[in-house]
């Protein structure tokens, strides 16, 4: 049952919706999560704001799949909180009800049903009845075909709509996941690196795709492309052993004295951390402040 921070059930999906008067909408607090003693998150904290595009940035092991697991309800921590708006506890829900509160995700691997068309593929994800008797056998009204089309429109698939989705591109499965993502009407998107195996035409795209669904919902991107998180970071959180270590613009990240120091091993000696990307990105603007102070 999907209830508030006091307790009490809120079952319809217009009561769930999301009190974000202070302009947030997602609360990360003090979240810890062990595996064997391993501290996966350590005290995390982390707010999105409503309507923002925040890119998670950290090397492997910092703790951003583990972050995402918890938000959408795959596992639960060991202490903290997590909360939708001000007043919807997302520990208090199963994966199911926080997906029907307003929370989607998209795994790095897309997961369509090759053998439907793109047009069904986003019927079946709309928000509402989606039971397979209804798709199967209840005509879509005008609105729901709208809001199809809308969907088309939005991840450049309009021409495409009667392929079966075995015959998409990766970048076009990678869009048609968003479009089903967004027939769900979720204000809060989880994006587990959109870019991966797509070609440049396609980084582009999706870079504008997900510039454009800012406003109208948060959107949060994990990414190892730092050419691709340039290219459309606002703000950049990054993460270090569970914490987070900085926020910021990418210029701001770059020049941050404890993500150089971290990820380019300048404190005791120590080697850089594999950054996938990140720490030449580091590396390269920490070789521009040497040379500007030369």
């Amino acid at each position: 049952m999907i209830v508030d921070k006091s307790g009490s059930p809120l079952t319809a999906r217009e009561n769930i919706k999301p009190d974000t008067r202070h302009g947030v909408i997602l609360y990360v607090e003090d979240v810890s999560v062990s595996f064997d003693g391993f501290k996966a998150l350590n005290d995390l904290n982390l707010y999105i704001n409503d309507g923002e595009l925040r890119c998670l940035i950290g090397a492997n092991g910092a703790g951003k799949t583990t972050l995402m697991d918890v938000i959408t309800g795959r596992i639960r921590p060991d202490k903290g909180k997590v909360n939708f708006g001000q007043q919807i506890d997302l520990l208090q829900l199963d994966e199911s009800e926080i997906a029907m509160a307003g929370i989607g995700r998209k795994f790095q691997k897309p997961t369509v049903f090759e053998a439907l068309t793109v047009f069904e593929n986003i019927e079946l994800s709309l928000a509402g009845d989606k039971g397979i008797w209804t798709s199967l056998f209840h005509k879509l009204s005008g609105e729901k075909k709208d809001r199809i089309g809308e969907i088309l429109t939005t991840i450049g698939l309009v021409k495409e709509a009667y392929y079966p989705a075995g015959r998409l591109s990766h970048g076009q499965k990678q869009w048609l996941e968003i479009g089903m993502l967004l027939a769900a009407e979720p204000r809060v998107l989880l994006v587990d690196e959109p870019v991966a195996g797509m070609t440049g035409q396609e980084t582009e795209r999706t870079a504008e795709l997900l510039t454009s669904l800012a406003g109208k919902h948060s959107v949060v991107v994990v990414e190892h492309d730092m050419a691709f998180v340039r290219s459309i970071a606002r703000k950049v959180t990054v993460l270090h052993q569970g914490s987070v270590l900085a926020e910021g613009t990418m210029s701001e990240i770059q020049s941050n004295p404890e993500v150089i120091k971290v990820y380019l091993g300048e404190d005791d000696g120590e080697d850089s951390v594999e950054y996938d990307g990140v720490d030449s990105s580091i590396n390269n603007s920490a070789a521009t402040q040497k040379g500007d102070n030369s």
